[in-house]
């Protein structure tokens, strides 16, 4: 126990915080991954209503174990969250209407050895049944060679890892029959910008819903005209890769939903800078990816509040803000197609 609780204080922390919500927190164990003895569970923790045609958002952190940051902001706004149910009745109600899931800890067991991978020495991000269709870097991208190189997909034609095909499993349960998903998956560790990418990780062509895209770009432009933290472009832009989750899911949904909207986001906060700023983190390599100074991570913890609240506003009011005229849709299209692809689908 000693241990666990020392290579894995998220898991403890998001534990206390479970026993301590109260009746309008639900939360299940989706799966629970042996390591060394033990069985690390992967935890969602569902808030707000309960009916299935509900608009939904879904925060997902740590399916990197190394990008620790990404779980403890999730774990700071789940503590604000059972706070606020407590007093707020403006949150009360605004869970009324929509359905929030959040997985802190996707990956406990490369959490618990802070490795990117999981214990089997497979990237989760690389690790999905999907081939890009654009061309990849090589090892970025994923590759099969070796567990022991950092990108590894995993043996080619064999099961997902566990981790990832129960979020998979949940997401697929989760979507079914849902008009409206929006979900935030969060990672650190590239550039000097936190970036808001949008699918395709492994194509550079436009996803169908890219005047969706268009209008939450626009939508949160104007509502926090001074928050200017976030490059918002499709993830291809910086770099494609194999094996991408969201793409599956996307694409999945896509074919057994088309009349559904589900917008798989993912934050990448760009840790670049905080080495800059601290360059004493280079000499181990998982402060790479980690706000090492108390007071840049409270900094982290609070600064991406706004965004997550925005995300769970923007899901509960979609039919308020989406539109669904051909004319006006194929408008928002073509100026998205402006804006990230210079005016034509490539």
């Amino acid at each position: 126990m000693y241990q666990l609780k020392r290579h894995l204080p998220e898991l403890f922390e998001l534990e206390h915080l479970i026993s301590r919500a109260g009746s309008d927190v639900r939360f299940r164990v989706l799966t629970e991954i042996p390591h060394q003895g033990q069985a690390l569970p992967i935890h969602a923790i569902e808030l707000g209503s309960r009916a299935p045609d509900a608009p939904s958002l879904g925060l997902i952190g740590g399916i990197h174990g190394v990008e620790r940051i990404g779980t403890q902001v999730l774990l700071a706004y789940l503590h604000s969250l059972i706070m606020r149910l407590r007093w707020d009745e403006s949150m009360a109600e605004q869970l009324k209407h929509i359905h929030l899931f959040i997985i802190p800890i996707a990956n406990p067991g490369g959490m618990y050895l802070n490795q990117r991978a999981n214990p089997n020495g497979v990237d989760l991000m690389r690790n999905a049944p999907i081939d890009a269709t654009s061309h990849v870097p090589k090892l970025l991208g994923g590759h099969r060679l070796s567990r022991h190189l950092p990108w590894y997909r995993g043996k080619k034609q064999c099961p997902m890892q566990p981790e990832l095909q129960a979020l998979h499993d949940y997401m697929i349960q989760h979507l079914n029959k849902r008009p409206f998903t929006i979900t935030l998956d969060m990672h650190s560790g590239f550039g000097f910008n936190d970036r808001l990418w949008f699918p395709y990780a492994g194509s550079v062509s436009p996803i169908r819903d890219l005047n969706v895209m268009y209008r939450i770009n626009r939508l949160f432009a104007k509502t926090f005209p001074n928050h200017t933290l976030y490059k918002v472009e499709p993830q291809a832009h910086s770099y494609t890769t194999h094996g991408d989750i969201w793409d599956l899911l996307y694409d999945h949904n896509l074919q057994q939903q088309p009349q559904s909207t589900f917008m798989p986001l993912t934050l990448e906060m760009g840790s670049w800078l905080w080495v800059k700023k601290n360059p004493r983190q280079l000499l181990r390599y998982h402060r790479l990816f980690h706000p090492e100074l108390p007071h840049r991570q409270s900094r982290i913890l609070r600064r991406h509040y706004s965004l997550i609240d925005f995300l769970m506003m923007a899901a509960r009011g979609h039919n308020n803000w989406m539109k669904t005229k051909p004319e006006q849709i194929a408008k928002d299209t073509r100026a998205a197609l402006k804006l990230w692809y210079d005016g034509a689908a490539k």
